[in-house]
């Protein structure tokens, strides 16, 4: 979900690691580990790529 995100804003790991000032290799690591993501780092991934993040418990 997190690297379909930053492929629909047309973003590369690079661009995407360039705003959240950080390496690409860190986002790597995000997209393909989210398991183990913490939520400031989720609302920042979010907000980098102009969305915000919602949390919703059905």
């Amino acid at each position: 979900m997190l690297r379909q995100a930053r492929e629909e804003a047309g973003l590369t790991q690079e661009d995407l690691a360039l705003r959240l000032h950080t390496k690409k290799t860190a986002i790597s690591r995000i997209e393909n580990h989210a398991e183990d993501i913490k939520l400031s780092t989720l609302e920042r991934f979010a907000s980098a790529l102009g969305k915000k993040l919602e949390i919703i418990i059905v």
